[in-house]
């Protein structure tokens, strides 16, 4: 194709990459309205917005996932089309994707292989992941299969398929969700060496200390459309969140009057063999949550979280029923529904396949965790309108941002599925809950409301544990802080007496460095300045 002098162009070296005046629609809805977008060589732009701002729509329109209804593509000036995902990597794009993109029933090797050239296979692609994994410290077992795989071990292989691409526009979208901030730090070194080389990164997160940390650019997205550009530099996170929600955030803070009550989750030396080749077994797990507090475990990803999470749902049955207690009921042989009868509520780590239904309606999705408790079958029928009105409250509460009027879980953003399932549990006002990573790929707007949400529950006198990776979330609003490591789990101490240092040794499999002991005293006559004769 001939070049073609893009709309909306700015002053300054050709871009590397640009979009000007893109519209995507969907039917009725516009995902993107006039959108223009330049990324430079060597620079980390930030792209930002608050869930369904419309960032994953222009994110896969450069990928070649979806094609423009209006507007135009650039790479070095001339007008390119992307109608696929080959094309958008033949010059030279990459993606990290928030969702994971993986056939689970395939090993990693398999999986990068699908988008590797076929003479990179077998031992030597093997080879390659692992000289990858070594440089950035993403380690992974080139033969294991992804469904064996936590959440933040799938991140990963995302991050190594895309970097033996070698990229010269990276797209990452929530890269850090699921990493520990000492992962986090190797990969933020990782982007920095990859934009000193001279490639261009645009980089979404609402983690907004990280944008400024790590980006000189920003573009802000509102309903679909740039409302501005900063340099996240000169910025607060408070004003930018500001900008990506068109109002101030406000602080989370816990009710006023909150005190601890009763135990109403109790775990007694869990143990638990690890549910195949590659999970991780429960060694001796004990845990008490009272009313009216929250509890925060963390951990690097794959340490047990998701078998601790399904011991504690009822996905997977404890040796022992006294295991598991939930306001003094035996509960570790009880299924999930029993459970939930029993006044608990779960929502889990992955939302698309395991928190919802992706090809069902939000109503439906409803039904899948409220049918035995929210009144929503009777004599076996189930009464769709119960469960419409169900998820419109919850669609309201939360602010879930959606196209038409009962849309499959599926079409929402990750953030908005995140809101929505978050809502569903919250709302059945659970004697105790237990969530897995809270504020995943939710903004800053939605993650405040999250996070006071659970706070206002505790208030209720709900017992609630939060599994959570994000330290920073478990220091706002968790009480007491344990740490998962290896599928033990240390003793939670309040998260006033300890640091960010502290657990992430403990994290890693070290031990706390004990508090350097006070001074000794020092007596008057030994304090005295020595005299000296003349």
């Amino acid at each position: 194709m001939a070049p073609v002098a893009p709309p909306g162009r700015t002053e300054g070296p050709t871009p590397l990459f640009g979009a000007y005046g893109i519209v995507k629609r969907f039917g009725d809805f516009t995902a993107n309205d006039g959108v223009d977008l330049e990324i430079r060589a060597g620079e980390i732009h930030a792209l930002l917005g608050e869930n369904g701002a419309g960032k994953s729509t222009l994110m896969k329109i450069l990928y070649g996932l979806l094609e423009p209804t209006e507007g135009v593509v650039t790479h070095r000036g001339d007008v390119v089309r992307l109608g696929n995902p080959e094309a958008a990597r033949a010059l030279g794009i990459g993606m990290v994707f928030q969702h994971f993109s993986l056939c689970e029933n395939l090993t990693v090797a398999e999986n990068i292989a699908l988008v590797m050239p076929p003479a990179l296979s077998g031992g030597t692609l093997k080879a390659r992941i692992g000289a990858v994994g070594a440089t950035y410290g993403l380690h992974l077992d080139p033969d294991r299969p992804v469904w064996s795989l936590s959440a933040g071990e799938r991140q990963r292989i995302e991050i190594i398929r895309c970097l033996l691409q070698d990229p010269k526009l990276l797209i990452l979208d929530e890269p850090t969700s699921v990493l520990t901030p000492g992962e986090a730090e190797l990969l933020f070194s990782v982007l920095e060496r990859l934009r000193d080389e001279g490639r261009a990164l645009l980089y979404i997160s609402h983690r907004l200390d990280e944008v400024r940390r790590l980006c000189a650019r920003a573009t802000i997205l509102r309903g679909g459309r740039v409302v501005g550009t900063c340099d996240p530099r000169a910025e607060t996170a408070r004003s930018m969140a500001a900008l990506m929600v068109g109002a101030q955030v406000g602080e989370v803070k816990p009710p006023s009057g909150m005190l601890a009550g009763p135990e109403r989750l109790v775990l007694s030396g869990l143990t638990l063999a690890a549910p195949g080749l590659h999970g991780t077994a429960l060694g001796g797990v004990s845990l008490t949550v009272r009313g009216g507090e929250i509890v925060g475990i963390v951990g690097i990803a794959g340490n047990g979280q998701a078998e601790l999470f399904d011991a504690l749902s009822g996905e997977a049955l404890a040796p022992e029923p006294g295991m598991v207690r939930f306001d003094g009921v035996a509960s570790g042989r009880l299924g999930i529904t029993a459970r939930r009868r029993g006044g608990a509520g779960f929502v889990p780590e992955e939302r698309n396949g395991h928190g919802a239904a992706p090809t069902l309606s939000l109503s439906d999705n409803a039904i899948l965790s409220r049918h035995a408790t929210a009144g929503l079958s009777r004599f076996g029928i189930l009464r769709r309108a119960a469960a419409k009105a169900l998820a419109q409250a919850v669609i309201g509460a939360f602010d879930v941002r959606k196209a038409g009027p009962d849309p499959a879980a599926g079409t929402l953003s990750g953030g908005n599925l995140q809101k929505y399932l978050m809502g569903r549990e919250i709302l059945a006002e659970p004697g105790i809950l237990v969530v897995n990573q809270p504020t995943w790929g939710v903004d800053a707007l939605a993650a405040a409301h999250i996070r006071q949400a659970l706070l206002d529950l505790a208030g209720r006198g709900a017992a609630v544990l939060v599994i959570s990776q994000d330290l920073d979330e478990l220091f706002e609003i968790a009480g007491r802080i344990a740490v998962l490591h290896d599928g033990a789990l240390s003793p939670a101490v309040p998260a006033a007496e300890t640091t960010r240092e502290t657990l992430g040794l403990l994290m890693g499999g070290g031990e706390p460095v004990p508090p350097a002991p006070p001074p000794a005293a020092i007596t008057p006559d030994l304090a005295r300045e020595p005299t000296h004769a003349h």
